[in-house]
């Protein structure tokens, strides 16, 4: 089947039906979970409650209160200079490919622990793993090259009581993905991905000065961003598309332990490239949903190697 299949998905300008961060932010219900946030929320220009959103520890703290209120995640942190993820965007992305799942399972999001989630590239904020089994029970296995962020990620696990239901794993070698990472015989439900965005240092600087120009100020010393970010989590060689399509590369061999394979796609100008690789390796169905958060466009490329179930 060519990967031509449902490219066409109508863009949605909103954030997903599910998710807990369609409305504005409640922030005296979110002070409440975490009274920390308190010291960063004032009435902003328009006279609504709201923190500064180029101040990184308030930015921190809001994602603290998110975590606590809406997922019951007590303990979160992350080490300095590591990204702050987004977490509305992030809550999408596992509703998404909830639906996903869904397309396969008779209409309905299968839950609980018997769905197994590969997150590639976990991070030190382990932020896909909390939300997804926070929401539908899934268990997850995170891959991570940063020792650091490895430590950070199991941290937060354990200090959630979360390690029956997420694990972390040590990806040795930066050339790959999912070789050696997969054990023989494994099988995984759907893995997920956030590649690095930027194809080299100077392209992920330059990103940052946009974003602080965006934002009413001039960048930091070291082009360091309210959400943060390392290198690794920024930026690799070639960019996001020589990543998914490495990705989807390795899939290839790894076709009878995945159910679906995915990755976020930042750059429409990305799936172009992935398309002509998914019709190389003869994935049998590719689907792209698209995502919105505000002005901020993005998609979901997900790709199979089984036989779609007749609709």
């Amino acid at each position: 089947m060519s990967a031509n299949t449902n490219r066409n998905n109508e863009i949605k300008n909103q954030l997903h039906q599910r998710n807990k961060h369609k409305f504005r932010y409640n922030f005296p219900e979110l002070i409440a979970s975490c009274p920390d946030l308190l010291k960063f929320v004032s009435l902003n220009p328009f006279n609504d409650l709201s923190i500064d959103f180029k101040n990184p520890d308030a930015v921190k703290t809001l994602n603290k209160a998110l975590l606590n209120h809406f997922y019951g995640i007590s303990l979160w942190d992350i080490p300095a200079g590591y990204l702050c993820p987004p977490i509305p965007g992030r809550a999408d992305y596992i509703h998404y490919i909830a639906d996903l799942l869904a397309s396969t399972h008779e209409g309905v999001i299968p839950l609980g622990n018997t769905v197994k989630v590969l997150d590639i590239g976990v991070g030190a904020n382990c932020i896909y793993p909390l939300i997804g089994n926070r929401e539908y029970g899934w268990t997850f296995v995170g891959s991570e090259t940063d020792p650091l962020a490895i430590r950070s990620a199991k941290n937060i696990i354990d200090a959630n009581s979360l390690s029956t239901y997420i694990t972390i794993r040590k990806q040795s070698s930066t050339a790959h993905i999912f070789t050696g990472l997969i054990k023989p015989g494994e099988l995984f439900t759907i893995t997920m991905c956030n590649p690095p965005f930027h194809a080299s240092l100077k392209e992920a600087t330059a990103g940052t000065e946009r974003k602080w120009e965006n934002l009413g100020q001039k960048s930091k010393a070291g082009g360091t961003l309210n959400f943060g970010g390392t290198n690794a989590e920024l930026w690799c060689e070639g960019g996001e598309e020589r990543f998914v399509i490495q990705m989807i590369k390795e899939s290839a061999d790894f076709a009878q332990s995945c159910q679906w394979f995915t990755s976020l796609i930042s750059k429409k100008d990305t799936l172009q490239g992935c398309y002509r690789t998914l019709d190389r390796v003869k994935v049998k169905d590719v689907k792209v949903i698209n995502m919105a958060q505000g002005q901020k466009i993005s998609r979901i490329l997900a790709w199979t190697f089984t036989e779609p179930i007749p609709s």
